[in-house]
Order: C-alpha cells, then sequence, then structure tokens
C-alpha cells in the first residue's frame, strides 16, 4: 500500500496559489457588482457603498467596526461633513452619540475614513470633505490605569512638550537628517521621556468608479481604489507611499505635534538597517511583467497601517464632559432660565 500523505512542515505552493487565485476572484466580483446598474441614483449610491463597505470587512481585523453615514466629532464641537463609511474601534472607544438616526462617533475612535463616489469625482467637494475631517483634534484629557500607574494623559502630554521646548532647536530637512539623527540618539542615552502617540487622525481613503485618476485629488487622500483600465481589476494609489513606516507612524499618531522629527518620540532604533516602505507590501512578483493583486497588496498596506495607530487614543472622557457642560451653560446664559 502507498502512502500518498504529503510531507508535515513541506511548502504547499499549490494551497498559496489557491489564495492567491481567490484573491483575484474576489477583486474582479468586486468590480463587476461596482459596475451593476441601478436607475435611482440615490439607491445606486448605498448600494455602491455596500460593495466597498463588504470589501474592508474582509479584509480588516474583527476589534473594527464599520458604520455607513456617520457624522465624526471632536471635543471642541466640532463635526466633520457626512462620512459614507467610518472604521472604528468599539472595543475601547463605544460610544455613539445619537440625535434619531443620524450617529455621532468622536474622533478618538476612528481608524479609518472612506468617502465613496461615482465617476463624479469633483475636486472642490473632496478638498471640503477633507478638510472638515484634518479639522478635527483628538484631545489628552484622558485617565486610564497602567502597568505602572494612573496616567493623566494631559499632565503626562504637557510635562512631555515643555521638556522637548526646553531643548535646543534642530532645524529638520533633508540636509540635516544625519545631524538630526544624532541629537535623538543623544537625547535616547539621556533617558528623554518617550511617546509614541500623542494626537491621532485617520487614515483618508477615497473609492470612486472613475477609471481616469487626477493626480490633484488623489494627492487629498492617503489611499485611492478605484476601477482600472484593465478588466476585472482595481487600481490602488497610495500617497507617500515611499515614505518609511516610521514617518507614517508619526503622521497619524503625532498630529498635533508634526512640526517635530521622528526622533524626538523614540523611534531611534540602532539596529535598524532597512528602511521599510508601503511599497514593499505590494504584491506583485520580482518580474516587470507579474501581475499585482491589488486587493491582497491593499489588504497587507492598510492592516500595516492600522497597526501602527495599533489601539486608540485613550478616551477623554472629562474633555467631552467640559463640552456638553459649556453647551448647557451657553443655553442657560442665552435663555435666562434653566432648560432641562
Amino acid at each position: 500500500m502507498t502512502d500518498n500523505k504529503e510531507e508535515i512542515g513541506a511548502p504547499r505552493l499549490d494551497i498559496m496559489k489557491k489564495i492567491v487565485g481567490n484573491y483575484r476572484l474576489l477583486e474582479r466580483n468586486i468590480v463587476e457588482e461596482l459596475d451593476y446598474t441601478v436607475d435611482h441614483h440615490l439607491t445606486a449610491g448605498i448600494f455602491r457603498e455596500g460593495v466597498w463597505k463588504k470589501m474592508f470587512e474582509q479584509m480588516i481585523p474583527r476589534k473594527f467596526a464599520i458604520e455607513q453615514s456617520v457624522f465624526i466629532v471632536d471635543s471642541e464641537s466640532r463635526v466633520s461633513k457626512e462620512v459614507d463609511l467610518v472604521i472604528f474601534d468599539e472595543q475601547y472607544t463605544p460610544y455613539i452619540f445619537r440625535y434619531g438616526n443620524i450617529k455621532y462617533i468622536p474622533i478618538e475612535a476612528v481608524a479609518v475614513v472612506v468617502q465613496c463616489k461615482s465617476t463624479n469625482v469633483v475636486f472642490d467637494e473632496l478638498e471640503k470633505w477633507v478638510k472638515s475631517i484634518n479639522c478635527l483634534r483628538t484631545s489628552p484629557k484622558s485617565v486610564v490605569r497602567t502597568a505602572q500607574a494612573i496616567n493623566y494623559g494631559e499632565d503626562q502630554y504637557n510635562k512631555y512638550v515643555q521638556y522637548y521646548e526646553s531643548l535646543p532647536k534642530v532645524e529638520v530637512g533633508q540636509e540635516n537628517d544625519q545631524k538630526y539623527s544624532e541629537f535623538g540618539k543623544e537625547l535616547n542615552k539621556q533617558g528623554a521621556p518617550k511617546t509614541t502617540q500623542t494626537s491621532t487622525r485617520p487614515i483618508t481613503i477615497l473609492c470612486h468608479t472613475a477609471e481616469a485618476k487626477s493626480a490633484s485629488i488623489s494627492n487629498l487622500f492617503d489611499i485611492t481604489i478605484c476601477r482600472s483600465t484593465d478588466p476585472g481589476k482595481l487600481s490602488v494609489t497610495i500617497m507617500r507611499e515611499h515614505d518609511s513606516i516610521k514617518r507614517w507612524s508619526h503622521k497619524l499618531n503625532h498630529v498635533s505635534d508634526r512640526d517635530k522629527g521622528e526622533e524626538l518620540f523614540g523611534y531611534i532604533n540602532e539596529n535598524e538597517k532597512n528602511v521599510r516602505t508601503l511599497n514593499q507590501y505590494r504584491v506583485k512578483g520580482k518580474s516587470q511583467t507579474s501581475e499585482e493583486i491589488s486587493l491582497l497588496s491593499l489588504t497587507f498596506q492598510l492592516n500595516q497601517l492600522l497597526m501602527l495607530i495599533n489601539n486608540p487614543i485613550f478616551f477623554p472622557h472629562m474633555a467631552y464632559v467640559d463640552m456638553f457642560n459649556s453647551i448647557l451653560e451657553d443655553k442657560k446664559t442665552n435663555s435666562g432660565v434653566e432648560t432641562k
């Protein structure tokens, strides 16, 4: 009797090839669904949002939730324009403020915002939309128990800022990279405070069905996803794709301190020999003629960015309490009587 069992531990390239083939099929199915004709304009928009939502659900971890048609708020009473899809962490920040059927999600919880368009992609409209997201700010007013102590986020952040404002200024620029890196290493030796997250922002994504891609529009978003000119394929454009992963982390986790260099936040790794970029996460083989599996590339690239944010910034309950209290006080002042 012949033993046909596979050798344990041997590579199963046949299975890996089937997985690649499945991603090709998923990508083709997404494009076919996006091409499906729906006569009613509103229904068509909701249908396309559903297609994109299903795509993201297949690639992001279960710790994230996806909501359609929401607004994002911050503790300074700022409100974004309507967001088609929001990917947020409801385990750490379970708050969704509601007004009837309208949902408002605090910026602290949001990891990704997605704007879904058809072929009608207008720069001015998208620019206003992006600005309404970028003006939102997370608050450091959190209180949380950590392994070592009760951490008061605002106090820690203020101490951190005061420390670095007392340091000699070093200009950040291409010509000063070596000098700046040496400065950061010296601070590490001195035991300078480090923090990997002070003020976060969501990853911005534009999904549309037009084949032509405008560079000016793509520049507004971190990631742009659309139908490719190749039948049955998606095209994924990532702005600053050649930036280092370290720089991406700085841009996503230090929004209020983006004028400070990465080295000042404890990112120095003297054993780091290779600079890793998002471009290296593309699944396309090594030859020039190899076909890229765009959906698989996007899965790795987006999840790498999500892992840079990792858990959302600690929720600043007091900041939102202060906001609502100030609103109540304002109502009392304007009306002359206490409102209920």
